[in-house]
C-alpha cells in the first residue's frame, strides 16, 4: 500500500500497476457461468464472455483455441466451469480470466442442482397451494410475456380473442432463451406487476431442450414470481416440461393454448350458461306462481269462502250441543243429589228422638233442661217438664217411691 492525498495523488499508472501486482498474486480458480459470447479470432486466441444469469454480471475470459477445442462441442449459452487465473491489463484497466481448462456442466449435475433448489424453495413454502391466487373470471387486461414473434404468442392471443373477442393484452416481447432471458423476463414481470390494470400475467414460450428452458428455473426469477400479487399463469414448453416456474405459478398451463383457455372465459359458453340460468329462473318463477295459484284456488274452494256464515252456524251448533250436554249433566247431578237427600232424611228420621216419641214415649226433663234418667235423684216438689210426641206439659214430683 502507498500513501496518497489530494496534494500528492497517485498516477493512473501507479494505481494500475499496484492492482496488477495484487491480482498477479492470486492463484488460479474454478469459475462457473454461462457462455453468452464466444469469439474465436483469426489468431490462436479466443475470447469468451462468461455470465452469471441470476445476477446479470459477467467476466471477460480469454484462452487458447486449443482449450476451446478440448471442450467441444460448446452449444450456445452452455453452462461451464472454467479453471482460470485472473489477469489485470494495465493498458486499458481491465480484468480478464486466462482460462486453462473448460468443462461443460453435465445435464445430470444440472438436474441435481435443480432438485436441490426445488427442495429448498418447497421447504420455504413457495410451492404451497395455500399461497396460490385464484385467476379472475374476466380480467380487464392480460399481461403476456413471450418471445419475439413466436408461435406461443400467437396461440395465446388468437385463442383468447376467439374465446372472448374484447380481451385486451399488454404484451412484453423478450428473450426467452439464453443468457439474457432471465434479465428480460424478470424486467417484464416487474413492469406488468406494477400495472394496476393487469389482472393476470401469462409467461409463455414454446418447447425446447432442457438447457433452453433453464432460465425458467432460475432462482431469482422463481422468487420474483412468488412475490407477485398478480396471478401468474405459466405456459412453458410442453406438458412434459416442468421448469420451477410452473411450481410457483398460480396456475400451470400445459400449453400456450391451454393458458388462453384459462385466462378468459368462452363467450359462447357464457351466453349458453346465462340462457340456461334465465330458463331455470323462469321455470322456478312459473312453478312458484303455479303453486301460489293452486293455494289461492284451494282457499277459494273452501266452504267458508262459499258461505261465510258457516263459521257462525258451525260454532252455534257446537255451543248448542255443549249446552244440552251441560243441562243433561246438571239434571243428572240434581236427581242423584235429591235421591241421596231422601235417603239421608230417612236415616235421620230413624235416629231422631221424635220417632221414639211417636211410638208413645215421653221425655222427662229437669228445669235445668237435663233429661231425668234416674228416679232416685228426684225429690218431692221438683218441677219437671214432660215432652210428648205432640206438645209439652209440666209436672211436680209428689212422692218418690222407687221399686227395686
Amino acid at each position: 500500500m502507498f500513501e496518497t492525498s489530494s496534494e500528492a495523488p497517485a498516477t493512473v499508472a501507479v494505481v494500475t500497476e499496484a492492482i496488477k501486482e495484487y491480482v498477479d498474486r492470486l492463484g488460479p480458480i474454478w469459475v462457473e457461468g454461462e457462455i453468452s459470447e464466444l469469439n474465436e479470432r483469426s489468431g490462436s486466441m479466443a475470447f469468451i464472455r462468461l455470465r452469471d444469469p441470476s445476477q446479470d454480471m459477467s467476466l471477460s475470459v480469454m484462452c487458447h483455441k486449443s482449450v476451446i477445442a478440448a471442450a467441444q462441442p460448446l452449444p450456445a449459452n452452455a453452462r461451464v466451469v472454467i479453471y482460470a487465473k485472473p489477469s489485470w491489463y494495465t493498458k486499458n484497466g481491465s480484468l480478464t480470466l486466462s482460462a486453462r481448462e473448460i468443462r461443460q456442466v453435465g445435464v445430470g449435475e444440472l438436474l441435481a442442482r435443480l432438485e436441490a433448489l426445488k427442495n429448498l424453495l418447497a421447504a420455504e413454502g413457495l410451492f404451497d397451494s395455500d399461497s396460490k391466487v385464484r385467476l379472475p373470471l374476466l380480467p380487464k387486461k392480460v399481461g403476456l410475456i413471450c418471445g419475439r414473434n413466436t408461435d406461443a404468442e400467437k396461440d395465446v392471443v388468437e385463442n383468447a380473442k376467439r374465446r372472448w373477442p374484447s380481451v385486451v393484452f399488454e404484451i412484453r416481447e423478450v428473450t426467452v432463451q439464453g443468457a439474457a432471458a432471465v434479465t428480460e423476463v424478470s424486467a417484464a414481470l416487474r413492469e406488468l406487476e406494477a400495472d394496476s390494470d393487469v389482472d393476470v400475467i401469462v409467461i409463455t414460450r414454446g418447447g425446447g431442450s432442457f438447457e433452453d428452458l433453464l432460465p425458467f428455473s432460475d432462482e431469482g426469477l422463481v422468487r420474483l414470481a412468488a412475490s407477485c400479487l398478480t396471478p401468474i399463469v405459466s405456459a412453458i414448453g410442453h406438458e412434459k416440461d416442468s421448469p420451477l416456474l410452473d411450481l410457483v405459478a398460480d396456475f400451470r398451463a400445459s400449453t400456450p393454448t391451454d393458458a388462453a383457455k384459462h385466462v378468459v372465459p368462452d363467450i359462447v359458453e357464457e351466453i349458453e350458461m346465462i340462457a340456461g340460468l334465465r330458463e331455470r329462473a323462469r321455470r322456478k318463477l312459473m312453478n312458484l306462481i303455479d303453486l301460489e295459484s293452486s293455494r289461492i284456488a284451494g282457499f277459494r274452494d273452501r266452504p267458508v269462502m262459499k258461505d261465510p256464515h258457516v263459521l257462525i252456524t258451525s260454532r252455534a251448533e257446537i255451543i248448542l250441543a255443549l249446552r244440552e250436554r251441560s243441562h243433561r249433566g246438571f239434571g243428572s247431578q240434581l236427581k242423584l243429589a235429591k235421591e241421596e237427600l231422601v235417603q239421608i232424611k230417612a236415616r235421620v228420621r230413624a235416629l231422631s228422638p221424635q220417632a221414639t216419641l211417636d211410638r208413645g214415649y215421653s221425655v222427662v226433663q229437669l228445669t235445668t233442661g237435663e233429661i231425668a234418667r234416674d228416679a232416685k235423684r228426684l225429690k218431692p216438689g221438683d218441677l219437671l217438664r214432660l215432652r210428648f210426641a205432640k206438645g209439652e206439659s209440666n209436672a211436680t214430683v209428689t212422692t218418690n217411691s222407687v221399686k227395686e
